[in-house]
């Protein structure tokens, strides 16, 4: 085929793609047998691997809460008999007689009244001492570290929940996770089964990441484009330089990467978005990012969609200066939208079928800093809540005089938690998408 006639071809199945698929898309809802015919293209083309059969329509689901910027777990599981914590916090200290109590040596903060009171009800489970060996300090490295699940001197293309969708999702709608990020974590990156990014649903965006991903946006724009501004010239130069950075080896290629990819998005938007629309929510939730955010993934959990793994994120932890209103008030934040989040799903009948994890790429360190704040650190608590949660205490709170290089030492690592999310929840071979081989903990109710 001459170079012109492969852009005529190009062009022509990309007006396909755009007046005909998309076109048909972007009414307020897919025609049922267009969704069935397409569906069953994206299958077909998984059709070599296994199909799992189980999604989150009426499997079990898996939200996961990044809490960004390090969070001070000392602050948030308060060892309130220990006189080292108040020695070292002279300034920041939670006063014993504020803390909420578990036990004779430790405590929740007190903005974490729901944490206490699930906990109390056997709904949470706090895994102490949670980290990783030869521990990073950077929010870069170190947040890259937990979504990719690597060692601290390893790198991958891939993240952990991308690695579950490739390896356990085949067979399933096209949506496997949703991030409501407005950038697609690191953990979501996959090798072919690619969950999704949005902000809101009626803001909906394709967001790519990993290795050539903005280039792949670049072009899922042009593609996009009116017609006017594309010619099968532009067209050979955008996919010649998706070439270069994303390992698709020709125009082809890349075209079908798209079509399948923007395909893919634009039912997923429409679905997401019928979905967001008919679904509301009876419980009152805050008016603050991580409430409106659960309150959708609550939207959509009771909608039936299909995606088994959703993920958010609340920043703000990252508290070097004055940490005695910042910290309190971001906890407080994340603990009055759990405590929403967890009402509505038992008001429709799903909360049997969710596991929240929160996880923070760091805590801090034991001793405050001169600016009453906290300087970035290691070990630190993670929370699981949710009616698959066995609730209690997996581990010994780390000594507050037995540190490595000021830091709390880590007693679990990270990995043996998403083991046993992958392995008693979600049903799958850790092993396999870990790339190694974790003990699962105890923390999923069994039947």
């Amino acid at each position: 085929m001459s170079k012109r006639s492969s852009y005529q071809s190009l062009a022509t199945r990309r007006r396909f793609l755009r007046t005909g698929l998309l076109g048909a898309a972007a009414a307020t809802s897919v025609p049922a047998f267009l969704e069935r015919t397409f569906a069953g293209m994206h299958h077909a083309a998984d059709a070599a691997s296994a199909v799992q059969g189980v999604t989150g329509k009426d499997g079990t689901i898996l939200v996961v809460v990044q809490l960004a910027g390090g969070n001070d777990g000392l602050n948030t599981v308060v060892p309130w008999a220990d006189d080292a914590y108040y020695q070292a916090r002279k300034k920041i200290a939670i006063p014993q007689n504020q803390v909420l109590k578990v036990n004779d040596q430790i405590g929740f903060a007190p903005a974490v009244k729901y944490f206490h009171e699930a906990f109390d009800n056997g709904e949470l489970a706090l895994v102490q001492g949670v980290g990783y060996p030869n521990p990073n300090r950077s929010h870069f490295r170190s947040t890259e570290i937990w979504e990719q699940a690597t060692a601290a001197d390893k790198t991958a293309h891939t993240g952990w929940l991308g690695r579950y969708f490739d390896n356990a999702c085949d067979g399933e709608d096209p949506v496997p996770g949703i991030a409501l990020t407005n950038q697609k974590p690191d953990s979501f990156v996959a090798a072919r089964k690619q969950g999704i990014t949005l902000d809101a649903p009626e803001l909906y965006k394709w967001v790519d990441g990993g290795e050539g991903g903005a280039r792949r946006s670049e072009v899922f724009d042009h593609l996009n484009a009116p017609d006017d501004e594309q010619d099968g010239a532009s067209t050979g130069q955008m996919t010649s330089g998706v070439k270069k950075d994303t390992g698709i080896h020709s125009a082809g290629e890349a075209l079908d990467f798209l079509e399948r990819t923007a395909l893919d998005a634009r039912l997923s938007s429409d679905k997401v978005g019928e979905i967001v629309r008919k679904s509301k929510s009876k419980i009152s939730y805050p008016g603050t990012p991580i409430g409106r955010n659960l309150q959708l993934i609550s939207r959509m959990i009771e909608g039936g969609l299909s995606t088994r793994v959703y993920y958010a994120s609340h920043g703000g932890f990252d508290t070097h200066n004055n940490q005695r209103g910042a910290h309190p008030a971001r906890l407080g934040q994340l603990d009055q939208a759990l405590r929403a989040f967890f009402k509505d799903l038992k008001a429709q009948g799903n909360y049997e079928r969710v596991v929240l994890m929160t996880f923070s790429e760091f805590g801090r360190r034991v001793a405050e800093n001169a600016n009453a704040g906290t300087d970035h650190g290691a070990a630190a608590p993670l929370f699981l809540m949710g009616g698959g949660v066995k609730g209690g205490i997996v581990g010994d709170h780390p000594s507050l005089t037995d540190l490595h290089r000021g830091d709390l030492k880590f007693s679990v690592d990270f990995r043996s938690v998403y083991a046993s999310l992958l392995e008693q929840w979600l049903g799958t071979n850790s092993e396999a998408v870990l790339r190694g081989k974790f003990k699962p903990l105890d923390l999923i109710r069994r039947g």
